[in-house]
């Protein structure tokens, strides 16, 4: 239900809404949190994964050599982005939080 005032002065809404429009500082600031926020999430899952492939033997086929490492890497690389891209572990999320506290204070 509108009331009578704000069709009597359509207007008079206006600065209630520009007030709630969020700078675009903050907004580029709440972007940049996040993007850091996922990327730190997408580097400690791939250490995680990782981790997980120490414990698979070499393959004799793919000659068990520094490729192979570089490659399980670089695997465990895009694991971790994929799985944070999909909605991670949420350490995405609390690291996210704390950015945006941390700016809040300084």
């Amino acid at each position: 239900m509108t009331s009578s005032l704000a069709l009597d002065n359509p207007l008079s809404v206006l600065p209630s809404v520009a007030a709630s429009t969020p700078s675009p500082q903050k907004t580029a600031n709440e972007a940049a949190a996040r993007k850091t926020a996922q990327d730190f999430e997408a580097y400690f899952l791939s250490q995680f994964v990782d981790r997980m492939f120490q414990g698979i033997p070499k393959d004799s086929l793919s000659g068990s050599g520094n490729g192979e490492e570089i490659f399980r890497s670089l695997l465990s690389q895009e694991y971790g982005k994929a799985m944070s891209a999909s909605g991670g572990a949420g350490i995405a999320d609390q690291v996210y939080r704390e950015i945006l506290k941390t700016q809040e204070v300084h």
